[in-house]
């Protein structure tokens, strides 16, 4: 990260953030110490963001322990928010899940990884877990392939030359050839299919989902137990599915943007096609 910064940078706020984002899924409780060492603050610097925090319920202590609380999620979720992504996908999500039974997903481009903004989940056991916010490497997911797909290829290069902040390993790893000529194939068929590329057991497929100028605003996936079905149904059974789906987004996201911004607020109820249903979380 380059030292020079501009004269409006707030160094409270950057080592605020970076006190948040010490924590993780492997490291969801950490000391004092540990924040400090995570985030290169002294102790005493540490504390007092940590006490500041706690005091704005997104930091929670126990015996000398700090976590994160559920809080924390209003942060991301105040960018979901402000792009309407949720109060449009939600309705064709659900509606996606009733017909598949199986969970769905929409995420966008963060440099070489794919970041969750919309899910709906069922209870299923599968190896991974997913939430919004959480970030996968892009190359090995069905949805990355499709972001990725309608990009130039060296801005792809570009981004898969920086590192991943995913904590997942995959099990494949990308090789520069053979992942353009399959970006090339993802882009004529209009999807793309990983079959147990990012974890074993985990097959998914994914389509894109445009605004209202044709352009790639996230991508939509069905995510199946590989024990559970097979690529073929995968490609007959939920494909037609998820075009359906991904398509009413899109249209729904058009009328969005057309809408003058004070009318929005006030129209996210009938954006949708089906009444909103409560997400299972699995």
């Amino acid at each position: 990260m380059s030292t020079e910064r501009s004269p409006e940078f707030i160094e409270a706020i950057s080592r605020g953030l970076s006190v948040i984002t010490a924590f993780s899924a492997e490291y969801p409780s950490l000391t004092l110490s540990q924040v400090a060492k995570a985030t290169g603050l002294a102790r005493p610097t540490a504390r007092r963001i940590l006490m500041t925090l706690q005091e704005l319920e997104y930091v929670r202590s126990d015996n000398g322990l700090f976590g994160l609380t559920p809080r924390v999620m209003e942060l991301g979720m105040a960018y979901v928010s402000s792009l309407g992504l949720w109060d449009v996908a939600r309705p064709h999500l659900e509606s996606l899940v009733t017909h598949t039974h199986e969970s769905a997903s929409m995420t966008q481009l963060d440099g070489p990884d794919v970041v969750y903004v919309a899910r709906v989940a069922v209870p299923k056991l599968i190896g991974l877990r997913v939430d919004i916010g959480t970030r996968f490497p892009a190359p090995p997911t069905s949805q990355g392939k499709v972001l990725l797909a309608d990009m130039e290829r060296r801005e792809i290069l570009q981004r898969l030359s920086e590192p991943s902040r995913s904590p997942v390993i995959p099990v494949v790893q990308w090789d520069q050839k053979s992942f353009m000529d399959e970006l090339d194939r993802v882009q004529q068929q209009g999807y793309a299919v990983a079959d147990e590329e990012l974890a074993r057991g985990i097959r998914s497929i994914a389509v894109p989902v445009r605004d209202g100028d044709g352009r790639v605003l996230a991508a939509m996936n069905t995510t199946v137990h590989a024990a559970e079905t097979s690529l073929e149904a995968l490609l007959t059974k939920h494909l037609p599915h998820l075009k359906e789906a991904a398509a009413a987004v899109t249209e729904d996201w058009a009328r969005w943007q057309s809408m003058p911004s004070h009318v929005r607020e006030r129209e996210v109820p009938a954006v949708g096609r089906i009444p909103l249903l409560p997400a299972e979380e699995g």
